[in-house]
């Protein structure tokens, strides 16, 4: 088995569009671009901003990323 380089934190990566630029309330739930997860905060944010900067255009699209391992091991976050 090969020996893994770090620990694995699952990240998840997705947007859509909001109801207005400074909100985190999404138009249409049924429409959200889920971009990927991701092993690591790295691959992620490189993930997050290519999707970011493909709609740099519109305003009204936001992508975020969700530490999935914090949702799984709320306790690690305080580690």
């Amino acid at each position: 088995m090969p020996e893994r380089e770090s620990k694995q934190l699952l990240h998840l990566v997705f947007g859509g569009e909001v109801v207005a630029p400074d909100s985190v309330e999404f138009t249409h739930v049924s429409k959200l671009h889920v971009v990927g997860i991701y092993p690591n905060y790295k691959e992620a944010h490189s993930a997050w901003r290519a999707a970011a900067q493909a709609t740099v255009d519109n305003a009204h699209m936001r992508y975020f990323v969700v530490h999935i391992h914090r949702l799984l091991d709320p306790g690690a976050a305080r580690r």
